[in-house]
């Protein structure tokens, strides 16, 4: 026979019940019958729960939830999003907020980013959410000369060279890209004159004949820079390939180009008689040896008026 000793069953706390029908007080539930019966008046102690039901409960609490969601993202939101920005609800939340403010939240929302920008210039988060503020909330004003100010700040800054474009192209304020065409490439020529080496500022004068390549060959704006840099003798990567891009779509070079080539050639370049195209390709395999399988693809694509 086996003895089971009996051991006292533990103490168990019960949680309050939730509200039923039949436990709501009279006061509340039941209302004045007859034709002189005024309707049920709520007081102050009624639960919100008699008053709105339960669904109308959830509501007031993401009511009170979102409010209080707003006040974080306005207040706290900008400490934390600093470090995490990079997660899409963090910048989907504070879109949402900012939406809902509209244009009293421009410039909190540009400061915002300038903050992290300050930190990190080449944040991609901060850069597309800054984006994002101008085209749906606005404050497209200053935005150009903070491009400037970047810039001037440190000229290989890639983000800033694509922010400008962004601006350029996007902003109501400036007219469009040929509005703007010729004050940028001045901006864009000085910029390279004094850093050849630096690959944005020769893609963003790229960028500004976009769809008009015809532009491009005619601006002698566009040759001379290409001249002044391989005149130099050194630094010339950016301004061959330029060169190679302008002859391949019809430019015909002057004497002083064939000239400033002929100064760059070595021992085992293509032949005198080969054609200038021919010639850079040749000179590129040499000055830039990381993508010289590439300038040898370009070499055997050559259009036939350019070999």
């Amino acid at each position: 026979m086996v003895r089971t000793r009996l051991c006292p069953s533990p103490t168990r706390t019960t949680s309050p019940k939730p509200w039923t029908i039949s436990e709501l007080s009279t006061e509340h539930m039941s209302a004045p019958t007859g034709p002189s019966a005024s309707p049920l008046k709520p007081s102050t102690s009624t639960p919100a729960i008699i008053l709105c039901g339960i669904f109308g409960v959830k509501y007031l609490s993401h009511l009170m939830l979102t409010c209080m969601m707003n006040w974080i993202s306005l207040n706290m939101l900008p400490i934390l999003t600093q470090k995490t920005i990079k997660f899409d609800f963090c910048r989907h939340h504070r879109r949402w907020v900012a939406e809902k403010l509209g244009a009293d939240a421009t410039s909190k929302e540009l400061e915002f980013t300038k903050k992290i920008l300050s930190l990190d210039a080449k944040n991609y988060h901060a850069w597309s959410h800054r984006q994002w503020v101008l085209q749906a909330l606005g404050g497209w004003e200053d935005e150009l000369d903070y491009c400037r100010q970047l810039l001037e700040d440190d000229i290989f800054n890639n983000s800033a060279w694509n922010q400008r474009y962004f601006v350029v192209t996007r902003s109501p304020l400036l007219g469009g890209l040929e509005a703007m065409r010729e004050s940028e490439v001045n901006y864009t020529v000085e910029a390279i004159i004094a850093n050849p080496e630096n690959e944005s500022p020769w893609r963003y004068l790229r960028g500004l004949y976009k769809g008009d390549t015809q532009s491009l060959v005619n601006d002698p704006q566009i040759s001379s820079v290409c001249l002044k840099v391989l005149s130099t003798k050194s630094n010339h990567v950016f301004a061959l390939s330029t060169l190679l891009d302008l002859i391949c779509h019809g430019f015909q070079p002057s004497q002083e180009f064939k000239n400033a080539i002929d100064a760059l050639k070595t021992p085992d370049s293509d032949p005198p008689d080969s054609g200038l195209a021919k010639a850079v390709c040749s000179i590129l395999e040499h000055v830039d040896p990381m993508r010289v399988n590439y300038w040898t693809w370009r070499k055997s694509k050559l259009p036939a008026q350019a070999a």
